[in-house]
């Protein structure tokens, strides 16, 4: 289908979600670690893990893994919902030209050619101090 067959804002391609039972599940099972990982974060900063103490540092970087765990897992929980829950959608944008982008006028679209002004530079040559 080419771009003049539609208008712009179109739809162009939709492809309903698969909504698949397995990514259901899964999703539902990495929820539930989420939120033990959220848990366990939140103990950890009310019970001052964190601070330093004793332990060399260490419940700092265990409340920090324990984060570092909480958004990729909600990084999967994402990823899972956009694959298998959301529809492919393709819109028809308008694709603006290059000369467009530079802010040149439409009939200054090739440019000049090499005699272009070229009466008017050799007029100048000759007379500097001709009135434009």
């Amino acid at each position: 289908m080419s771009s003049s067959d539609s208008a712009y804002g179109d739809i162009h391609r939709y492809e309903p979600p698969r909504e698949s039972m397995t990514a259901a599940v899964a999703i539902v099972l990495l929820t539930v670690v989420e939120i033990a990982l959220v848990g366990v974060f939140t103990y950890g900063l009310i019970s001052g893990w964190g601070v330093a103490s004793n332990d060399g540092g260490f419940g700092n970087m265990f409340l920090g893994t324990a984060m570092a765990a909480m958004f990729v897992n909600l990084a999967f929980i994402l990823l899972l919902y956009r694959k298998e829950f959301l529809p492919d959608v393709m819109i028809v944008k308008k694709r603006r030209r290059k000369w467009e982008d530079l802010y040149i006028r439409e009939d200054d679209v090739d440019g000049e050619s090499l005699t272009d002004g070229a009466g008017e530079t050799f007029k100048r040559a000759i007379y500097p101090y001709m009135k434009r």
